[in-house]
């Protein structure tokens, strides 16, 4: 890949995260151990509250809602403008993902997700897209009305502050993943918040095939042996090595932050006078955006515009194909989602991380406008 290449995103990694690995290696024990418990530690006094790491943010979802007790013959309301991991873990469990609509700020549309409720409906999903969550006071009184658990997926959200609160120190449960282009990464990783102890205590047991208070002996550099197992497991934990950069990220992720929303902000001020190129509206003093999406309307040659800029040394991207457009998740009885369907084919995310300098903001945005006049 060309070193002038202006990447789409990226892995951030200096000599600290390095130091932090080789440390791990050089210890040998490269499982579970000291270093997740570490992570756990410093994540929970990031967030205000408990938190359980795991292998990455799809498993996060997917013990969640097994810890919820959602399984076979269950249904989650989830936006279908997000990644496919989203609704992959809710199938996982057995339970059936039920694709709503967005609203104008790219959110789950609680009015339309109203209607799409049946005596089946455990639980709702909102994606924090971008990094914005919306009105969560609205969402959370909607899920109070239909006694609905809310899994939070926070993917694009770390850092992000709501009525004076991070994302992830309040609500029910909050769903986050560390994979390489995320605002911090454990080089892949993800992680469960909740105060509720007993989905903790599920969470704990199931990332680890099940083996009741694993845990407790991992932290310690130990095995069990002798153990039982009460509910369904996996080998969803997280390994030492990837703690070890977690933990250094995190120490970095103040600067992290702050330089994607300088961008973002940069990104908004370029756009503000173009007639048809209108970003996703998000506060950057309270967002911390993970990707930088705009809106291109009547556009109808975007894979064109796609390679003009990679030939231009600038790749861009889009966020995400709709999961209702997939064989595995079509449900011809589901309503139709017609401002996802209007929306995405206008969609394009253009380069953000905090490598990215604001001169390769100003060309990537005087380039996009070329095409588009």
């Amino acid at each position: 890949m060309s070193d002038n290449l202006i990447r789409l995103s990226k892995s951030c990694i200096g000599d600290a995260e390095k130091r932090a690995v080789m440390g791990v290696l050089d210890r040998e024990y490269l499982g579970m151990g000291s270093e997740v418990q570490q992570f756990e530690e410093v994540l929970s006094e990031f967030f205000g509250r408990p938190t359980v790491c795991v292998i990455n943010g799809t498993a996060a979802l997917h013990l969640s809602l097994q810890a919820c007790g959602i399984g076979v013959g269950d249904e989650v309301l989830v936006p279908s403008l997000t990644y496919v991991a989203s609704f992959q873990a809710i199938s996982a469990t057995g339970a059936k993902p039920v694709a709503c609509d967005i609203n104008e700020i790219y959110l789950i549309d609680c009015d339309d997700a109203e209607k799409r409720i049946t005596k089946n409906t455990k639980a709702i999903m909102p994606v924090h897209y971008t990094g914005g969550v919306g009105n969560l006071d609205i969402l959370y009184r909607f899920a109070n009305k239909y006694n609905l658990r809310v899994i939070e997926d926070a993917a694009h959200a770390l850092g992000t502050v709501y009525n004076s609160q991070r994302v992830g120190s309040f609500g029910d449960i909050s769903c986050f993943s560390f994979d390489g282009i995320k605002n911090i990464t454990s080089g892949e990783g993800g992680c469960i918040v909740t105060d509720d102890e007993a989905i903790l205590k599920k969470a704990r047991d199931a990332r680890l095939l099940g083996v009741v208070k694993d845990t407790d002996k991992r932290y310690l550099g130990e095995r069990s042996w002798d153990f039982d197992t009460t509910a369904q497991g996996w080998r969803f934990h997280m390994s030492n090595i990837m703690a070890a950069i977690g933990i250094e990220q995190l120490k970095r992720f103040p600067k992290f932050a702050k330089k994607r929303q300088q961008l973002a902000k940069q990104y908004d001020n370029l756009f503000s006078s173009h007639l048809n190129i209108h970003p996703v509206p998000r506060n950057y003093d309270t967002v911390v955006p993970h990707i930088y999406v705009v809106r291109i309307p009547g556009i109808n040659n975007k894979s064109d515009i796609k390679k003009k800029l990679l030939q231009k040394g600038i790749m861009v991207g889009y966020h995400y194909q709709p999961n209702h457009w997939l064989n595995f998740f079509q449900d011809k009885k589901n309503a139709p989602l017609p401002i996802t369907d209007n929306i995405f084919p206008e969609l394009m995310s253009l380069p953000l991380h905090p490598e990215l300098t604001k001169i390769n903001v100003k060309y990537v945005a005087s380039e996009l406008i070329k095409l588009i006049s």
